[in-house]
C-alpha cells in the first residue's frame, strides 16, 4: 500500500529525511520510532500528501479520502461542538447515515455526554479523544497517527487499543515514542536516526 524508494525531504539546507526505502503492506500495521526531530512526522505528513518528496519516489496507494491521518494537533474547530465537528467531518467525507456514526463515534470514545459542548472548553486529552473520532470516523484503509496516545489516560489508551483491535486488515502507520503501547499489532519497526 506504501512504497517508498530512496524517499528524501528537505526544509532548505536541513536533512530530514534521507534515501529512506519503505514498504507497508496492505493490512501491515509499522511502527515508527526514533528521537525527535528523526523525521518520524514528515514521513506521515509525506504519506498522507500534505508535503512532497524533495527526492526518491514515494507512492501510496490508496485514495486520499481513504487516508485517516491523526497529527500532533488536533485539527478539530475549537469553537465549534464535538457532534458539530464530526457532523462538519463527516459532510467533508460525504457520509452516509454521519450522525449516526458521529454520535456512534463520541460514545466509543467516551465523549457522548460531552457532545453539545464546545472543543475548545476540552482537556488535551478530551481534544485527542475527538481527533480518535475524527480521524476514524470514515472508516479508513490507511491510518496515519502521530502519537495517538499523547495526551491520553489510561482509559483512553485502552479505548484507542480496542479500536484499533477492531480494525482487521487495515493499513497503519504510527509514529509513536512509546513502542510498547502497540507491541501485539507490529507487523514491521522502522527506526529512524
Amino acid at each position: 500500500m506504501i512504497c517508498a524508494r530512496k524517499l528524501s525531504k528537505r526544509f532548505g539546507d536541513k536533512r530530514v529525511l534521507e534515501r529512506l526505502d519503505l514498504e507497508v503492506p496492505r493490512g501491515g500495521f509499522v511502527l515508527v520510532t526514533g528521537p525527535n526531530g528523526s523525521g518520524k512526522t514528515t514521513l506521515l505528513r509525506l504519506c498522507a500528501g500534505l508535503f512532497a518528496p524533495t527526492g526518491g519516489e514515494l507512492e501510496v496507494d490508496v485514495p486520499r479520502g481513504a487516508i485517516g491521518f491523526l497529527a500532533h494537533e488536533p485539527l478539530v474547530y475549537r469553537e465549534l461542538t464535538a457532534l458539530e465537528n464530526l457532523d462538519l467531518y463527516g459532510r467533508l467525507y460525504r457520509l452516509p447515515e454521519r450522525r449516526e456514526r458521529a454520535g456512534a463515534m463520541l460514545e466509543r470514545f467516551g465523549l457522548w455526554r460531552v457532545r453539545n459542548e464546545r472543543a475548545g472548553t476540552f482537556s488535551r486529552g478530551m481534544l485527542q479523544r475527538l481527533a480518535l473520532c475524527r480521524t476514524f470516523l470514515h472508516d479508513p484503509d490507511l491510518l496515519l497517527l502521530d502519537e495517538p496516545f499523547d495526551g491520553l489516560d489510561v482509559e483512553g489508551a485502552d479505548l484507542l487499543q480496542m479500536e484499533l483491535a477492531q480494525r482487521t486488515g487495515v493499513t497503519a502507520l504510527v509514529a509513536t515514542h512509546d513502542p510498547e503501547a502497540l507491541a501485539g499489532r507490529v507487523s514491521a519497526r522502522l527506526a529512524l536516526a
